[in-house]
Parts: structure tokens; sequence; C-alpha cells
């Protein structure tokens, strides 16, 4: 039998004008023929692979774990926000003596717990305002002493009953205000942590006095911690009632409402009708966003950003399957030679290089796309989430994977099929 080096011998000096017969390859010669061409070089066609299980797997898991990480917005959305609708009275500009300045276009009644409570979805509510107290000082103890610092400048704060609920504050020693202390106008004072730490007043069993200016208040209790309102600890906090009675008039600047998870938005359009049922419209209502829309914007953000990335690791494997299926067709010169002399057509030697390119993006394409899900998986087990991926996202990870190689191979194989057959086999030799 005829080796084949002989037999390219033999037909390089055949004359230059014989014909040979077109070859009537079928797909099923020319599918095993490129993946014997596959699987000829296996180290090097795995390598080549990894280049696409990266690019899928990374597409895969990107948005597994984007849609899982979304699918937990709204559990984990901060409940304290979620939960709080505010309410501020309108103002307007003036121009008065002093200035610019601004005015309430209405004003808003301290019982607001009364017209509120009754509301669907109300959890708590209070009000609550800054006093101008006329730049006095405030000072725990009536002695003067110049060696340390015993006067202080703190904010106060006229508040009502509820504050302490809504803001979900808590008292670290002594008791918040009831409803006596504010139908007796009584002079009492609840410290935040800030100013107690300041007067040095640690406990309230004594009943411990502060001087605001020139009055006495009893401090019947310190604030210790809230969770909504955060500057009430670093001042006084004071019945309204009282402010009234000592700094004159005085109308809530705010009102704070802690809803039902999901009734925000339900207690912000009622809300002003109950303050306000002359004209609700001089109210301003400020309610958190809807979840829904806070989750699918997040959802959208993440899924852009690791699109942007798998993308381009995909790009990178596709340059990598272009790289060796170019030099496989550099190295099989001599083959490509053999076979178009053979009779093999140029669309055989070019189809025969896509198939292979095609076949790389697809095993890839698998071997990522089961990478991707046990990636989403895994982390969704790590962080105590429900793992949320589409059916239909694994499922046509081969196929984009194929689809990759094809185009990767496209370029190569037509260089291949360009190639004469004399020359081919020239170079092969």
């Amino acid at each position: 039998m005829m080796s084949p080096r002989a037999m390219v011998r033999r037909l390089l000096r055949k004359d230059q004008g014989a014909v040979v017969a077109s070859s009537s390859m079928s797909v099923r010669d020319l599918v095993g023929e490129s993946l014997a061409g596959v699987l000829a070089r296996p180290v090097r066609t795995l390598l080549t692979t990894m280049g696409t299980v990266l690019g899928v797997g990374a597409l895969v898991a990107t948005i597994g774990v984007s849609r899982t990480a979304g699918n937990q917005i709204v559990g984990r959305f901060d409940k304290l926000q979620a939960t709080q609708v505010t309410v501020k009275p309108s103002s307007v500009e003036s121009f008065g003596a002093s200035g610019q300045s601004t005015r309430p276009l209405t004003t808003i009644p301290w019982a607001v717990e009364d017209r509120l409570l009754n509301l669907n979805g109300v959890v708590a509510s209070g009000a609550h305002a800054n006093v101008d107290i006329k730049g006095v000082m405030t000072r725990a103890v009536p002695i003067y002493d110049p060696t340390v610092q015993t006067e202080f400048s703190v904010p106060v704060v006229a508040v009502t009953t509820g504050m302490l609920d809504v803001t979900r504050g808590t008292i670290g020693a002594g008791r918040y205000f009831d409803e006596g202390h504010v139908a007796r106008r009584d002079r009492v004072v609840v410290l935040g942590q800030s100013v107690a730490d300041q007067l040095k007043i640690d406990r309230v069993d004594n009943q411990p006095t502060i001087f605001i200016g020139e009055d006495t208040y009893v401090v019947i209790g310190i604030l210790s911690s809230v969770q909504r309102s955060q500057d009430l600890v670093s001042s006084i906090l004071m019945p309204y009632s009282t402010a009234a009675d000592r700094f004159g008039k005085i109308d809530p600047q705010e009102v704070i409402i802690e809803t039902q998870l999901g009734a925000a938005q339900l207690v912000a359009s009622q809300a002003a009708v109950a303050l306000a049922p002359n004209d609700p419209s001089l109210l301003e209502v400020r309610a958190p966003t809807n979840p829904q829309k806070t989750k699918q914007g997040v959802q959208s953000d993440v899924n852009s950003l690791f699109l942007v990335l798998g993308s381009v690791s995909l790009f990178v494997g596709a340059v990598g399957i272009a790289n060796m299926t170019l030099v496989t067709v550099l190295e099989r010169i001599g083959e490509i030679g053999l076979r178009r002399a053979l009779g093999a057509g140029r669309r055989h030697i070019a189809f025969q290089f896509l198939i292979e390119s095609t076949a790389i993006g697809f095993f890839g394409g698998v071997i990522g796309a089961a990478g991707g899900v046990i990636v989403v998986v895994v982390v969704s087990i790590a962080r105590d989430w429900t793992p949320v991926l589409e059916a239909g996202i694994p499922l046509g990870a081969p196929v984009l994977g194929a689809v990759v190689g094809l185009l990767a191979g496209l370029y190569p194989s037509l260089r291949a099929a360009r190639l004469e057959p004399v020359d081919a086999l020239r170079s092969g030799l």
C-alpha cells in the first residue's frame, strides 16, 4: 500500500491540467473528521475550551446570582425606611425687617396620635419641634466653677408622648413622659444620652434637676438610643405643652409615622387629610419608594455590571478558540493539501474547521453552564438564600457557546478553504 508521502509526490508529478473528481464526503464523515481533529490535541483543546467555560460560566453565574440577590432585596430591605412616613407643613418665603424667612402655610395639631391612630396600617406616630430657647445655657448645678465647664448649649426639642415608640427609642434610666405630664404642663425633661454624659447625670432615682437658663426642670429619664431621628440622643426632650408654657406657642415641625410593612403608600395618601382636613394639600408627605421598584432597579444595575464582565470573559474565550483554530490550520496545511488533492472541496475544508470550533464552543458551554449553576447554588447556600435561575439560561448556554465557537472559527476556516492544493502540499512536505 502506498504511503501518504509517496502519494503526495505522485500527485505533484501529475500534469497540472489533470482534473480530480469531486469528493462526495457525507456529513457523517465530515463530523468524524472534525471530532478527530479536536481530539488529536486534547491538552490544547482543553485549555482553549477553558476560555469558553469561563465566559459561559460567568454569564450563567452572574445572571443567577444577581437574580437570587435581587429576590432578597425586599426581604432585607431597610424596614425602618420602608415603614416610615413623614409629614411637614409647607412653607412660603417672606421678607421682613430681618430679611428673608419662611413661614408655614398651615399648622399641624399636636394631637397627632389621636388623629392617626385609626388609620389602617399605622403602628405608631409622634410629632416634634425644635424650641427656640433664646440662646440660654443649660447646666446641672447652680454653682459656677471656673475650673471646669458646667454650662452647655444644648438643643431643646418639644415632643409628644408617641415619639418614644415611633423612633423606637430605648430609655436607659427612669421613664418617658405620659399624658399626665402633658396635661399638667409639668416641668420635666428626658435627656439624650450625650447630654446626660455632658451634665454628668447617670441616674434619675434621686430626681436630679437641670437649669435651662434660670428655670429648673426635673430629669425623669435618660434616652439611651433611638433608631429614628438620631439627633434626639443629643437633645433635651420636653413635653410640648411645657415648652409652649415656657417659651411661647410652638407648632409641630415634623410628624413621624411608623406603618406596617407594605402600608406606607396607603398611609401617606391618608395622613394629610387626617392632620389637615380643611386643606391637606398644604402638607408635604414623604413616603418610601416602592420596594419592588427598588428591587428591579438594583437587579437591573447588577445584571448590567456582571453581564459586561461575563461578555468580556466570553470574548476572551472566543479569541482563544480563534487562535487555536488558526494554529491548527497552520499545523495541518499538509493534511488540507492532501484532502484537496484527493477531491475535497473548499466547503468541506471550511465546514470541517467550523465544526471543530463549534464543537469546542458547545462543550465549553455545557461545562460552563454546569459550573455556573453550581456557583449559584453554593452562593445561595452560603448566604441562606433561595436560588433563582430561569431554566432557559443554563439550557441556552451550550447554544451560546456553540455560536461563539462558530463565529470564532469563521476566519481560520475561510483561510484553510482558500489554500490551493499544490501550495498546501508543498508547504506540508
